[in-house]
């Protein structure tokens, strides 16, 4: 009979991958907002499609359509992003609100910053 040992280096790895996932994950979920409204910034509308396939390129992650949708809509609502239908798809722009809630985002990312690493003191 053979037996197998568990490398405590690699159950580390999978312990420590797991745990980046999973921070990854609710990092993107707390941000999404902010994910959004910056790649709106260019100009060139999104629609819900478009923000999955971006989430999962830049994040390794997928999302669901109904997360994401539900999500659209509670920005539409908020008056932060519009919607119109173009070639039979919802796309979303900024409003002038949502510009403006963005620049004051960015323009406060060192602070944003600052405390995301008092988290880790």
């Amino acid at each position: 009979m053979k037996t197998y040992r568990i490398n405590k280096n690699s159950e580390e790895n999978v312990l420590t991958n797991e745990t980046l996932r999973e921070m990854r994950e609710r990092i993107v979920r707390s941000f999404l907002d902010v994910i959004v409204l910056v790649n709106l910034r260019d100009g060139s509308p999104m629609g819900g499609y478009e923000v999955i396939k971006f989430i999962h390129q830049r994040f390794d992650m997928l999302m669901s359509p109904g997360t994401v949708y539900s999500f659209l809509y509670s920005l539409e609502r908020d008056g932060l992003i519009k919607g119109a239908v173009m070639r039979r798809k919802r796309m979303y722009m900024l409003t002038d609100e949502g510009e403006n809630r963005i620049k004051t985002i960015l323009e406060a990312k060192p602070r944003i910053l600052d405390m995301m690493a008092e988290l880790f003191i």
